[in-house]
């Protein structure tokens, strides 16, 4: 966008990004190790997934060159160009991206993690899980039917945390159906569901249990 001035000359508005550099008290270029280590140290840091142009306006640089530092640190990391494979690995889960300790190390970590405490989730919660996973969106009464148990806790107990959500109810029934959230993917280490192992023809069709909730007065 450009403004006229007294002696007609054009004079160049600045743009969002010119604007965050200016608002920043330094340039990231100059700091020990520039840009890519000032992105690390700002991931390092991120509970949660971070969009690249949220990192691109605290960093006060263009989106398009984190987007490639981003790839830069993630190929740096799993030792190409002849460096050291890290322990961990930068990569995109959902619209975000986030430092993970990497898969192949699961089982060290997942030593440290569990050692002298339980799973966070019971079996149960996770059975629960998984079927929501693979046949969403699902009622509880069509989750209930496959697992051969109630599972109204375990579904709250799975909303509660962050896990799955209400996203609407049936037409046919008027029941609340259920799907998994984004916190899920981020936990799972997965850019969308796409990804999930190939459970899924094992799971009876949910189409056979039309009439569950009915049946079970599952309305709410």
């Amino acid at each position: 966008m450009t403004e006229n001035v007294a002696d007609d000359t054009v004079v160049e508005e600045p743009t969002d990004e010119q604007a965050a550099a200016d608002e920043l008290a330094f340039d990231v270029d100059d700091l020990p190790g520039g840009a890519l280590a000032a992105l690390e140290a700002v991931l390092m840091v991120a509970d949660e997934p971070i969009a690249a142009v949220r990192l691109a306006t605290v960093l006060a640089l263009p989106t398009a060159r984190v987007e490639a530092l981003l790839d830069e640190l993630a190929a740096e990391y799993r030792g190409e160009n002849g460096g050291r494979p890290r322990g961990f690995e930068v990569r995109r889960v959902g619209d975000g991206w986030r430092i993970y300790s990497a898969p192949v190390y699961a089982d060290v970590v997942g030593r440290f993690v569990l050692d002298g405490q339980t799973a966070r989730l019971t079996q149960a919660a996770l059975e629960t899980l998984a079927v929501i996973a693979y046949r969403q969106p699902v009622t509880r009464g069509q989750v209930s039917a496959v697992r051969g148990v109630n599972v109204d806790g375990v579904v709250r107990t799975l909303t509660t945390r962050g896990l799955v959500a209400e996203v609407g109810t049936d037409p046919s029934s008027g029941a609340v159906l259920y799907q998994t959230t984004g916190y899920f993917l981020e936990r799972m280490g997965l850019s969308s569901l796409d990804e999930m192992p190939p459970l899924a023809p094992y799971l009876p069709d949910i189409d056979a249990f039309d009439g569950v909730d009915q049946a079970i007065g599952d309305n709410r």
